[in-house]
Protein backbone atom coordinates (compact mmCIF):
# COMPACT_ATOMS: atom_id res chain seq x y z
CA UNK A 1 0.00 0.00 0.00
CA UNK A 2 1.48 3.28 -0.95
CA UNK A 3 1.74 6.28 1.34
CA UNK A 4 -1.25 8.16 -0.14
CA UNK A 5 -3.57 5.20 0.34
CA UNK A 6 -2.39 4.68 3.93
CA UNK A 7 -3.02 8.34 4.75
CA UNK A 8 -6.48 8.16 3.16
CA UNK A 9 -7.32 5.03 5.18
CA UNK A 10 -6.00 6.59 8.37
CA UNK A 11 -8.06 9.74 7.72
CA UNK A 12 -11.21 7.64 7.40
CA UNK A 13 -10.48 6.04 10.77
CA UNK A 14 -9.38 9.14 12.67
CA UNK A 15 -11.81 11.79 11.34
CA UNK A 16 -14.91 10.42 13.13
CA UNK A 17 -13.01 10.19 16.41
CA UNK A 18 -11.81 13.77 16.06
CA UNK A 19 -15.32 14.96 15.28
CA UNK A 20 -16.75 13.24 18.37
CA UNK A 21 -13.84 14.12 20.64
CA UNK A 22 -15.00 17.60 21.75
CA UNK A 23 -18.60 16.46 22.25
CA UNK A 24 -17.54 13.46 24.33
CA UNK A 25 -15.06 15.54 26.31
CA UNK A 26 -17.67 18.22 27.01
CA UNK A 27 -20.15 15.60 28.17
CA UNK A 28 -17.60 13.85 30.36
CA UNK A 29 -16.49 17.08 32.04
CA UNK A 30 -19.96 18.23 33.05
CA UNK A 31 -20.47 17.90 36.75
CA UNK A 32 -23.30 18.87 38.99
CA UNK A 33 -23.04 22.32 40.50
CA UNK A 34 -21.92 22.27 44.12
CA UNK A 35 -24.65 22.44 46.69
CA UNK A 36 -25.42 25.89 48.03
CA UNK A 37 -23.57 26.59 51.24
CA UNK A 38 -25.69 26.31 54.35
CA UNK A 39 -25.21 26.04 58.07
CA UNK A 40 -27.32 25.10 61.07
CA UNK A 41 -27.22 25.47 64.83
CA UNK A 42 -28.50 22.77 67.19
CA UNK A 43 -28.63 22.45 70.96
CA UNK A 44 -26.79 19.42 72.33
CA UNK A 45 -27.75 17.39 75.39
CA UNK A 46 -25.52 19.52 77.65
CA UNK A 47 -27.29 22.75 76.63
CA UNK A 48 -24.38 23.92 74.46
CA UNK A 49 -24.74 24.87 70.81
CA UNK A 50 -23.47 22.87 67.88
CA UNK A 51 -22.69 24.71 64.59
CA UNK A 52 -22.23 22.77 61.37
CA UNK A 53 -22.26 23.56 57.67
CA UNK A 54 -21.95 22.04 54.22
CA UNK A 55 -21.52 23.13 50.61
CA UNK A 56 -18.46 25.30 51.26
CA UNK A 57 -15.29 25.25 49.12
CA UNK A 58 -13.26 22.21 50.17
CA UNK A 59 -9.88 22.78 51.76
CA UNK A 60 -10.57 26.40 52.73
CA UNK A 61 -11.39 28.10 56.00
CA UNK A 62 -14.52 29.93 57.09
CA UNK A 63 -14.96 32.41 59.88
CA UNK A 64 -17.97 32.33 62.16
CA UNK A 65 -19.28 35.14 64.31
CA UNK A 66 -22.03 35.42 66.86
CA UNK A 67 -21.87 34.86 70.61
CA UNK A 68 -18.47 33.30 69.92
CA UNK A 69 -16.26 33.89 66.91
CA UNK A 70 -13.35 32.16 65.26
CA UNK A 71 -12.41 30.20 62.18
CA UNK A 72 -12.71 26.57 61.23
CA UNK A 73 -11.26 24.53 58.32
CA UNK A 74 -13.54 23.05 55.67
CA UNK A 75 -12.94 19.35 54.99
CA UNK A 76 -12.59 17.77 51.56
CA UNK A 77 -16.37 17.22 51.44
CA UNK A 78 -17.10 20.94 51.93
CA UNK A 79 -18.24 20.53 55.55
CA UNK A 80 -17.36 21.83 58.97
CA UNK A 81 -18.53 20.86 62.45
CA UNK A 82 -18.08 22.80 65.68
CA UNK A 83 -19.47 22.07 69.14
CA UNK A 84 -19.52 23.49 72.65
CA UNK A 85 -20.58 26.99 71.63
CA UNK A 86 -22.45 29.44 73.85
CA UNK A 87 -24.96 31.03 71.46
CA UNK A 88 -27.57 30.15 68.88
CA UNK A 89 -27.07 32.88 66.24
CA UNK A 90 -24.12 32.71 63.86
CA UNK A 91 -22.98 34.07 60.51
CA UNK A 92 -20.41 32.10 58.51
CA UNK A 93 -18.20 33.69 55.82
CA UNK A 94 -15.69 32.21 53.42
CA UNK A 95 -12.17 33.64 53.48
CA UNK A 96 -12.58 35.13 49.99
CA UNK A 97 -15.78 36.91 51.07
CA UNK A 98 -17.84 35.39 48.24
CA UNK A 99 -20.16 33.41 50.52
CA UNK A 100 -21.92 34.64 53.66
CA UNK A 101 -24.52 32.43 55.31
CA UNK A 102 -26.75 33.13 58.30
CA UNK A 103 -27.13 29.91 60.24
CA UNK A 104 -30.59 28.66 61.06
CA UNK A 105 -31.56 27.17 64.41
CA UNK A 106 -32.71 23.56 64.01
CA UNK A 107 -35.39 22.33 66.40
CA UNK A 108 -35.68 18.59 67.03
Amino acid sequence: MNRTRRLAALTLLVAPALALGPAVAAHASTTAAPAAAKCNVEVDSAGKYHLWGEGFPAGTTVTYSGSTSGSVPIDKSGRFDLGGLSGAKYVVKTADGKTTVTCAMVQH
